[in-house]
């Protein structure tokens, strides 16, 4: 696990041994007119009980480890690690931990007049600026926003923070544009299965994890199993554990100096070439001139 997950593990251990409440704590990570940004690490578990909150702004926080339910106005979804939830001005929410103890989110939360200027320079639309949906699950071209948003939490840096504020706010409202079509929810046994087999592939991302073994794990058959985690998660099993494998990856080449080939391998891939395609495919970048740019960036 790269040190995101960690730190959320070493939470929930502490709050173990000391007995302690739940809570969520946000650490600042940069600001800006009319923008901020936050850690969000929350250790709640499924003996504690939702309370309601409301969204002071235009909210989009990138889910970086553990899984949630979350409701609002727009609907009831799972949050899974590389998904976005989002949170329209003022709308009351609440987020629960029904099935898995704790998450740890990234978010950003906007001024609506600066939201607003964003998206008509980016020529969308001014109707489709208030949310219909309350997620946008893992798609590849949010992924490298995450995993950039991930190194900078984890160096404590700030020279990104704008940058991404824009980029995220920009290619999630294409996103939500783009997803036009609802599914009918999910049953609360379907989102339990699920979230128990999510958090087996983050904690294993390099386990030789298949649709056959993931279905057993869950106690479901192939093809209901297929059909429930795409309604739950909004991607297949196999587009998650290959996102999943690739966030770690993408994680371990900013944090340690082992050989991309040995990334690979322990990461789940049996190939270094099939790693490279994949992580340029998903990053538009090759591994080793990722890990350039992030040591530059800490440089």
């Amino acid at each position: 696990m790269g040190k995101i997950a960690v730190t959320l593990q070493q939470a929930l251990a502490q709050r173990a041994r000391e007995g302690s409440r739940g809570s969520t704590t946000a650490r600042p990570l940069a600001q800006g007119t009319g923008w901020d940004v936050a850690d969000v690490l929350c250790t709640f578990g499924p003996r504690d009980r939702p309370f309601e909150e409301r969204h002071a702004g235009v909210c989009i926080a990138m889910v970086v480890a553990g899984t949630f339910g979350y409701r609002a106005g727009t609907g009831r979804e799972l949050l899974t690690p590389g998904a976005l939830l989002l949170g329209n001005p003022d709308d009351c929410f609440e987020c629960g931990h029904r099935h898995a103890a704790g998450d740890r989110c990234i978010a950003f939360r906007y001024a609506p007049a600066y939201f607003e200027r964003l998206a008509a320079d980016a020529g969308i639309a001014s109707g489709t600026l208030n949310f219909r949906r309350a997620r946008i699950p893992s798609l590849p071209a949010l992924s490298p926003l995450i995993a950039r948003a991930c190194a900078g939490a984890s160096d404590a840096g700030d020279a990104v923070w704008d940058e991404l504020a824009v980029e995220l706010a920009v290619s999630t409202l294409r996103a939500a544009g783009a997803l036009t079509h609802a599914e009918a929810p999910a049953s609360p046994a379907a989102w339990s299965r699920v979230a128990q087999t999510v958090r087996l592939i983050d904690e294993t991302p390099g386990a030789p994890h298949t649709l056959t073994s993931l279905a057993a794990a869950a106690g479901l058959s192939e093809f209901y199993f297929l059909r429930t985690f795409q309604r739950v998660t909004g991607v297949t099993p196999h587009q998650y554990v290959l996102r999943a494998r690739l966030r770690a990856a993408a994680q371990r080449l900013h944090d340690d100096s082992a050989k991309v080939v040995d990334i690979a391998l322990d990461c789940g891939f049996n190939d270094l070439s099939n790693f490279n395609h994949a992580f340029r495919a998903e990053f538009a970048s090759s591994p080793r001139a990722w890990r350039a740019r992030g040591r530059a960036r800490g440089a």
